[in-house]
């Protein structure tokens, strides 16, 4: 069905009406901001955001953390100069004598996931992650190059990948040999490689001790049980978007914002079905160059500057690729990533 088409005076009409929501909301804001302000506000203390609800966050004590409280949490405000703020911050905030509070200021991030918005904008979705766990099974079948598309990203966003191989209790004599050997491909590369069977409690324990003391994210395609194993990893917890309390115990609120969850075992796990969909966003040639390590110190020794690595002469790549020094199935795979550049992906 055709979208109806909207006349001068309608579209007028709407923006006006979004532009008067935007300047109430702003008015609200600033209200907000001078009753902060205009407080006396209480000693600088350090937090991370572990939920963002539009423009209010939820900070979580970073000396609570350290000390193992994980309920010493405040709704803040957060003043209008910071930016863009979002789960994983760390941030400098302060209470007011009516128990509000306000984020005065961000610090540095360690490392930022990004991905596009409906508007095709590049947007951070959560900070200071540590390991991005790119869970892969044999069932759905899962290709070299969709590992490739997640490992390109999170090399641009410097975050550590973990290829993770879930459901080995499904691995039969055709799918094992098969997964195994692509396994074995990505750690000659130097990449971390996991195996865990949820139903035959394998694997479960050293992915705990590997995730202590860090900050994930989970990604990988629809099926590939990563709702199953994050519910294993959080039993407590409801992952389902849904109510969440309010500090000041006046109402509750329901968001699709990225949370932080607490592993019992230790850890932290950054979720959303946002965050789990994550796929490669709109990267420039060089990028998608760089997010293959084993091509990466061959940018600049080409002949041409502008090589394409296809038949130009003295190309470093083509070079390296004749003398077997890197696969032809990662070649290819970099390839079919160049030539979907452009494309608006929703996660792969």
């Amino acid at each position: 069905m055709a979208k109806r088409k909207l006349n001068k005076r309608q579209k007028w009409r709407i923006e006006k009406i979004q532009q008067e929501r935007t300047d109430r909301a702003t008015r609200k804001e600033s209200d907000i901001t001078e009753q902060l302000t205009g407080n006396d506000l209480g000693p600088e203390l350090q937090g991370m955001i572990i939920a963002h609800f539009g423009t209010q966050v939820e900070v979580e004590s970073l000396d609570s953390i350290e000390k193992g409280i994980f309920d010493d949490t405040r709704r803040c405000h957060m003043r209008a100069n910071l930016g863009s703020l979002v789960t994983g911050d760390k941030v400098i905030y302060r209470m007011d004598k009516n128990e509000l509070g306000v984020v005065v200021s961000i610090l540095p991030r360690a490392s930022e996931l990004s991905r596009p918005n409906p508007y095709n904008e590049i947007k951070p979705v959560a900070a200071n992650i540590d390991f991005i766990v790119l869970v892969v099974a044999c069932e759905p079948v899962v290709h070299p190059n969709l590992i490739d598309r997640y490992l390109v990203a999170a090399e641009n966003c410097n975050i550590e990948p973990i290829i993770l191989l879930n459901k080995t209790d499904l691995l039969d004599d055709i799918s094992g040999p098969y997964m195994r050997n692509m396994m074995a491909d990505y750690e000659k590369l130097g990449y971390q490689t996991m195996t865990l069977s949820i139903k035959q409690e394998d694997g479960l324990e050293e992915l705990q001790q590997k995730l202590n003391g860090r900050i994930s994210v989970f990604v990988g395609q629809s099926g590939v049980g990563k709702s199953s194993l994050i519910q294993v990893l959080l039993p407590k917890q409801e992952l389902k978007v849904g109510p969440l309390s309010v500090a000041s115990k006046k109402g509750r609120h329901t968001t699709t914002t990225a949370r932080l969850y607490h592993f019992p075992a230790g850890g932290d796990l950054i979720d959303s079905p946002g965050i789990r969909e994550f796929g490669l966003w709109h990267m420039e040639p060089d990028d998608v160059l760089y997010g293959f390590k084993e091509l990466r110190d061959m940018i600049g020794h080409c002949k041409f500057r502008d090589c394409k690595h296809e038949l130009e002469p003295k190309c470093a790549i083509r070079e390296s690729l004749e003398e077997g020094k890197i696969s032809q199935l990662r070649f290819n795979s970099y390839k079919r990533i160049l030539s979907t550049l452009g494309e608006f992906d929703k996660g792969f």
